[in-house]
């Protein structure tokens, strides 16, 4: 497949509209070395370019590539690659060349093997000192951006807007995001990181239902605690739902690659045992290209700005995103450690400053809240405080409060799902069809505005 067609799908799998729409192409003569450059104000990227070299770190000035994007009849020609640029923030590639950063990413793993050795003879209080201490100049981190990162959106909306002017388009059709027509979507999912919050668990499903919302809980299938048939049962069938969360837990799980393929084939048995399709890694580590060893239909280990994380970087998007056969739900919301105990912060402000910016881009907000953190009645007030919130947006119809298993089957639906032209309206086509909704971004003013053809109560009442 040639990089004009490679271009081209990228948009077309991202907005699922029609191919004849999209005629993008790459330009030859792409620089050797991968850099940053803009594509306009506010869509920062990262990969090699023609034209223009790219920057050598983020702090060095880029140059912004869009003048150099011209069109030919209705053909867009790109100084830049935008499968390798998505990419490359996907899975983080841009990391290694953030200028000091570099030295905290050789070092990472000499202090996480001490870190961990020494874990279990901390005291809780200085465990969060020390974690204090080595994210303490998190705010000064300029890449991703906080609190939320939409490099990867910001590059599709462009890379539309272009299109749409190349074929002299004011509006062009799409399968919207979610299902039913709803503007965002959420999941709750809880990491059980010992045994005193596998044992709150039960009290914890009782809250999620006493607000109507099921979560997902990942379980440490070894070592940490004695997982339980009847423990796991017990979260199966009051309709929550059993992921795997790393094999025990040690934060040596990618340590080398010899040894993650090892544990990777004990991880897969679990997922036969536990019933699961999901799977997260301890503490948010990440090698995404690794993970193809893993056999689950998706993954919920990568965060979208990971300044508060151990392992520095994010994947600068708030939607799903395929990694080979594995799909990828990206976390886009703090964790409930990092916000109590990083930042001290017993309140939803800074929650409800992240759903209200990815609800603005209609993106996935996915929340980890810890059974073993909640314990503390302050802490369960506050989470109990999010629920309601997120209650008052789901009555409100502003968002799907759903499993990650549940999402997951929705994105690969709406993957093969595809928009043909009947006359003068657009009708989608494809296994599950009938949940999906056509949409519009329509250009105006020079940026995109979506809409819809009809509204979900004449959907209902057609």
């Amino acid at each position: 497949m040639n990089g004009k067609s490679n271009a081209s799908q990228l948009l077309t799998e991202h907005f699922r509209c029609p191919e004849e729409l999209i005629d993008l192409t790459v330009c030859e003569g792409l620089s050797a070395n991968s850099g940053f450059f803009s594509l306009g104000p506010d869509c920062l990227c990262f990969g090699q370019t023609a034209q223009a070299a790219p920057a050598a770190t983020i702090t060095d000035p880029m140059p912004d590539l869009f003048p150099y994007v011209s069109s030919s009849g209705t053909t867009v020609r790109l100084p830049f690659d935008p499968v390798e640029t998505v990419d490359n923030l996907r899975h983080e590639r841009y990391f290694d060349q953030q200028g000091s950063l570099h030295a905290a990413n050789r070092a990472d793993k000499l202090v996480r093997k001490l870190y961990y050795l020494v874990r279990p003879l901390m005291p809780v209080a200085l465990r969060k000192h020390l974690q204090r201490v080595y994210l303490r100049n998190w705010e000064d981190i300029p890449f991703p951006k906080w609190p939320v990162d939409f490099s990867v959106e910001n590059i599709m909306e462009q890379l539309l807007i272009v299109s749409m002017r190349s074929q002299n388009l004011e509006r062009i059709p799409f399968i919207w995001f979610w299902p039913e027509g709803v503007s965002s979507c959420t999941a709750v999912t809880h990491d059980v990181e010992a045994i005193a919050g596998w044992e709150f668990c039960s009290q914890l499903m009782d809250l999620d239902d006493s607000f109507g919302i099921k979560s997902a809980f990942q379980i440490v299938p070894e070592e940490r605690y004695d997982v339980s048939e009847a423990g796991l049962n017990s979260i199966r069938e009051r309709g929550f739902e059993v992921n795997i969360h790393d094999l025990n837990h040690d934060g040596n799980l990618l340590m080398n690659h010899e040894e993650f393929l090892r544990r990777a084939a004990e991880i897969n048995r679990y997922k036969v045992k536990f019933q699961s399709q999901g799977f997260r890694t301890a503490v948010l580590y990440r090698k995404i290209d690794w993970f193809e060893a893993l056999d689950f239909p998706y993954d919920l280990s990568v965060p979208n700005v990971a300044h508060l994380e151990p392992q520095r970087g994010g994947c600068c998007t708030v939607f799903p995103f395929f990694n080979g056969k594995m799909l990828e739900l990206p976390v886009t919301m703090a964790q409930d450690y990092s916000l109590f105990h990083i930042l001290n912060d017993y309140s939803i402000d800074v929650w409800k400053q992240q759903i209200s910016l990815i609800q603005a881009r209609h993106g996935l907000m996915q929340m980890i809240v810890h059974p073993d953190y909640i314990i503390d009645e302050t802490a369960r007030r506050v989470y109990a405080d999010l629920l309601s919130y997120l209650c008052e947006l789901r009555a409100a119809g502003k968002t799907w409060i759903a499993l990650p298993a549940e999402i997951a089957s929705w994105w690969r639906t709406r993957a093969g799902l595809s928009l043909v032209k009947e006359g003068v309206s657009w009708e989608i086509r494809g296994e599950g069809h009938e949940r999906a909704c056509v949409a519009h971004a329509t250009l105006i003013n020079g940026k995109l505005v979506y809409e819809f053809d009809r509204t979900l109560e004449d959907r209902e009442s057609a």
